[in-house]
Parts: C-alpha cells; structure tokens; sequence
C-alpha cells in the first residue's frame, strides 16, 4: 500500500501504476444481496435455473456491483492522509467487457492518471481502474474514476 499525506503527496502520484488489489469472490448470496438493494432483479443475476440455459450458463454479477468494488479494492492501494475531504467526484468512462459468473474471481488495477488543481485548495485525480477477471483475457470491467481531495 501507498502513502499520500498532503496535497503535494498526491500530486507526486501523477501517472504511477499502483498495483492489484487482492483477489474477491463472486457468490449468489452477493449478488442476490446487490439484487435487492439496488432493485435489479433480472432473472441472469437472480435466477440460477433459468440462468443456466442462458448464454452464460448460469448468473453472473451486476456490472455496477462490480464497479462498486472499486472504493473498497482502491483503499488497500492508496492510503491518504493530510487532508481535510475526500469526495467522490463520479466516472468517465465506464464499460463491461465481460460477465463476471458466480465463483468468478476480481481483483482491481489502478493507475493514477492525471492530478489536477480545482477551487478550494483541493485536487482532483482521475484513476485507471481495470477490474481483471481471473482466468479471462478480457477484463470484468474498465473505468475512470474520479476523486477530489481538500486541504
């Protein structure tokens, strides 16, 4: 894990590669429970019988519980301290590439790739994020995230 204290720690980070996060698990159980709170009960998530005869031959994640991950995955890459906030700022850009099946294995690779300057003595940094699938040439999903830090 990597250390930032302070705006100018963060802005060192500018175009660093910052590694994997460690490897987590897909189940039904995650992803009923992603089913239910975020209302997306389409029966490829929800419905292992009827899944089975699908064209993945059985359910796989919500491409949002995955990308979700992404806060807690990026937290065991980047620690930062010295600050007063930090806010989600949202995503650029986001896709799926492939379907993530239960028993199927994620793990998140970040990037830093720019750090900029915004009002109110804060930055804002835009990460990399390829979530890899374990066993698959093609990544789960990929993503840019945005995050400010306040001084």
């Amino acid at each position: 894990m990597i250390t930032a204290n302070g705006i100018e720690e963060i802005q060192a980070l500018a175009g660093r590669d910052l590694g994997t996060s460690a490897w987590r698990s897909v189940t039904q159980e995650l992803i009923d429970t992603f089913a239910e709170v975020s209302g997306d009960g389409q029966w490829i998530h929800t419905d292992p019988a009827r899944a089975a005869a699908g064209p993945f031959g059985g359910t796989i994640a919500h491409g949002y519980m995955t990308l979700s991950w992404g806060i807690p995955m990026f937290a065991e890459l980047l620690r930062v301290t010295g600050v007063g906030m930090a806010l989600n700022y949202g995503l650029n850009k986001v896709r799926f590439p492939a379907p993530v099946p239960v028993g199927g294995r994620v793990r998140l690779h970040a990037s830093v790739l720019e750090v900029t300057a915004v009002p109110r003595n804060g930055v804002q940094m835009v990460r990399a994020f390829t979530f890899e699938l374990e066993g698959s040439q093609k990544p789960a999903c990929v993503a840019e995230s945005v995050t400010r830090y306040y001084s």
